[in-house]
């Protein structure tokens, strides 16, 4: 399997986890080594969710998610995303499409300025929370996860905003500190350098030089874009917990058996 960067091996796992060559925003939710810390002195368990980009696998990268006994592959596409460029099959995992709302192309395609991308983004974080529709498919997620053995594995396109809101949520509820929950939220804009050079550029040639920082702020993970999703949380849910609960739909009796793995 061609890869770079391998993270720690976890002990809990017995087996080294390796960054895949071909999805590069692919990783453990809980983080590298003993797994993220959380406030009551324990730590997310390994192995148990993983997130991602979209899938564009080689077949020995496919193989290897296969190795991690993943059982379910969630996609958060929409219906284009997904008809552009379909998942390459896990082996041993069912796919499930529980789509969330991004950014609409013909938005993307119109943004004529940093500040209107930047409101832009902001709306998208902001819909994650108010949006009837994004509730209903983050509470069917989180829902069809406790109700699901094995590994899981939940994605968007770049696995940044639909997947990054997914996991802070999760972390969150688990109890990580915010400032570990926002460090792993902004590890997208590390891991996914390449490919967002790769675009930037491309858009410098066919766009012109003055387009990247306004499609810049598209591609990245940023802090400010957390903390629209999260006030919105707290004016109409006031935590997490209620927001998962009221907001998504997700039973108690889910939600708990969801975390209760999660927690080594």
């Amino acid at each position: 399997m061609s890869t770079h960067e391998r993270e720690p091996a976890d002990q809990h796992l017995g087996e080294e986890l390796v960054r895949l060559a071909s999805a590069d925003n692919f990783r453990d939710l809980a983080g590298s080594g003993e797994g993220h810390p959380t406030a009551d002195g324990g730590r997310v368990r390994r192995g148990v969710l993983f997130r991602s980009n979209e899938l564009q696998l080689t077949d020995a990268d496919a193989h290897a998610l296969g190795s991690l006994g993943i059982t379910a592959v969630y996609d958060l596409r929409g219906d284009h995303e997904v008809e552009a460029h379909p998942d390459v099959p896990v082996p041993g995992a069912a796919w499930h499409h529980v789509p969330v709302g991004g950014i609409p192309m013909d938005e993307v395609s119109g943004l004529s300025s940093r500040e209107a991308a930047l409101a832009a983004m902001h709306g998208v974080y902001r819909a994650f929370v108010e949006h009837p529709a994004a509730r209903a498919s983050f509470g069917e997620l989180l829902t069809r996860m406790a109700g699901t053995d094995g590994a899981q594995l939940f994605h968007c396109t770049a696995g940044k905003d639909r997947t990054g809101w997914a996991a802070a949520v999760l972390l969150g509820l688990l109890g990580v500190p915010d400032d570990v929950v926002l460090e792993d939220y902004l590890l997208t804009n590390t891991f996914s350098t390449a490919t967002r050079e790769k675009y930037l550029a491309l858009i410098a040639e066919h766009l012109g030089p003055d387009k990247v920082a306004v499609y810049e702020a598209v591609m990245v993970a940023d802090e400010a874009y957390l903390r629209t999703a999260r006030a919105a949380v707290e004016a109409s849910y006031g935590d997490l917990r209620t927001y998962v609960v009221d907001g998504l739909g997700v039973g108690p009796s889910d939600l708990e058996r969801l975390l209760a793995r999660l927690r080594a």
